[in-house]
């Protein structure tokens, strides 16, 4: 508890605010994205490109993250991630808005934490095209489902995904709405936060908050 704390207080200088143990980082500056880097699981095509996009529907202002995959490369199960430098966390609460853009293959995403690193990690994604939410694990660059439920959202719009984890207790929300809980121990050490799309989607992120629990 006392080292994550400690690491906050050294991200400080790039999130406005952060208070009582939690930070909100919401995609305004570039600045902001210079504590993230980009990778992919399995290092599977090309870096997809991350970049600052205009948004005045995005819920932190006129801002927002973007995520832009070459899909000559970037197909199949090709994971793109965006992972803190610095930031890790074991038990934790965070949320991210996200907004689908386009792809054929794919779309949506969401966030990744308690990551080992671009191969080993946790997620749950909003994919509009199959109307469902999804947890999974990813572990040595293989992913297993642990849960799923089905969503019919409009992705014109921006939707809010939060995520509690506690010791083995994951659960998963979609705007508002509890829809995923499972129990697991692929992962019980801190490790790093961090944002994911799949293939060819083009997806927005904002307002990604961090807290203690």
């Amino acid at each position: 508890m006392k080292s994550l704390f400690l690491a906050l207080l050294f991200s400080c200088l790039f999130f406005t605010p952060v208070w009582a143990g939690k930070v909100i980082i919401p995609f305004d500056t570039e600045k902001e994205l210079q504590v993230f880097f980009p990778a992919q699981t399995k290092n599977c095509g090309t870096l997809s490109r991350w970049l600052l996009l205009s948004d005045p529907t995005a819920p932190s202002g006129g801002k927002a993250l973007g995520v832009i995959p070459d899909p000559r490369t970037n197909y199949g199960s090709c994971f793109n991630v965006f992972l803190h430098r610095n930031l890790k966390a074991k038990d934790l609460k965070l949320s991210v808005w996200v907004k689908a853009i386009k792809g054929r293959e794919d779309q949506g995403g969401g966030p990744i934490w308690r990551a080992k690193d671009a191969n080993n990690y946790y997620v749950v994604r909003w994919n509009p095209l199959e109307d469902n939410f999804r947890l999974y694990y990813v572990k040595n660059g293989r992913r297993k489902m642990l849960a799923s439920s089905r969503v019919k959202a409009d992705p014109h719009r921006w939707h809010k995904i939060e995520v509690e984890h506690q010791k083995d207790l994951i659960k998963c929300y979609f705007d508002g709405r509890l829809l995923l809980q499972k129990k697991d121990q692929t992962f019980m050490k801190a490790g790093t936060i961090g944002l994911w799309s799949k293939a060819d989607a083009q997806t927005a992120f904002d307002k990604l908050e961090i807290s203690l629990p």
